[in-house]
């Protein structure tokens, strides 16, 4: 999750997970996983970012308008405070209740990006590394590699305030500085740098 305090611009970019995007005033905009987009936005948002398993929308389609009392809601559960809690009580308003998942599967998707290699994932959690990826499709609807780039990156920003950017993409698993800055622009068409941590929690664990 970020905010931005006055108008912005994103280039094209294709994240796998939901994103609403909140604008402090009317209605607001969920995008899709794996659409490719770019953004501009002529005052303050909020844009939050959602795992495909942890909503009952269905993977694919396109860009949809949110309506501006469902956006209200989901910006005071919210709050100044950042309270992504309290606002994982309001998302199926919005995205729907969350899914049953197969808790094999749960702690692989939420794993994927710590793990050194898939095929030590799938045998920790009792399947083949074929089975792992067929049924993490099937709950997600997006590639587990791609998941697994995307928790990297998740976990890189949350190390950034504390550490140096190098030291920051080794930890995370990326090749190099350079690896996660390609990384951060292909999927949230931004630098590291720029995507400022707000709290340690998801909407979805």
């Amino acid at each position: 999750m970020f905010r931005e305090t006055g108008p912005a611009e994103v280039p094209g970019h294709s994240h796998p997970v939901w994103k609403l995007v909140l604008p402090e005033r009317g209605g607001g905009l969920l995008v899709p996983p794996g659409l490719r987009h770019s953004c501009a936005a002529s005052s303050a948002f909020t844009a939050v970012f959602v795992d495909p398993w942890c909503t009952g929308m269905p993977p694919g389609g396109r860009v949809s308008h949110v309506d501006a009392r469902s956006v209200r809601r989901l910006l005071d559960a919210l709050g100044e405070d950042m309270d992504l809690v309290a606002l994982r009580g309001e998302l199926s308003t919005v995205l729907g209740p969350a899914p049953t998942v197969d808790p094999r599967i749960a702690h692989a998707l939420r794993e994927c990006g710590r793990a050194d290699r898939l095929d030590g994932l799938a045998a920790r959690v009792g399947l083949s590394p074929s089975r792992l990826r067929a049924l993490a499709r099937e709950a997600a609807g997006i590639p587990l590699s791609r998941l697994r780039q995307w928790r990297r990156l998740r976990w890189a920003v949350r190390l950034l305030p504390h550490k140096p950017t190098a030291e920051v993409a080794a930890l995370a698993g990326f090749a190099d500085q350079a690896h996660l800055t390609r990384t951060a622009r292909r999927l949230v068409g931004r630098t590291p740098g720029s995507l400022r941590p707000q709290r340690p929690q998801s909407p979805c664990r």
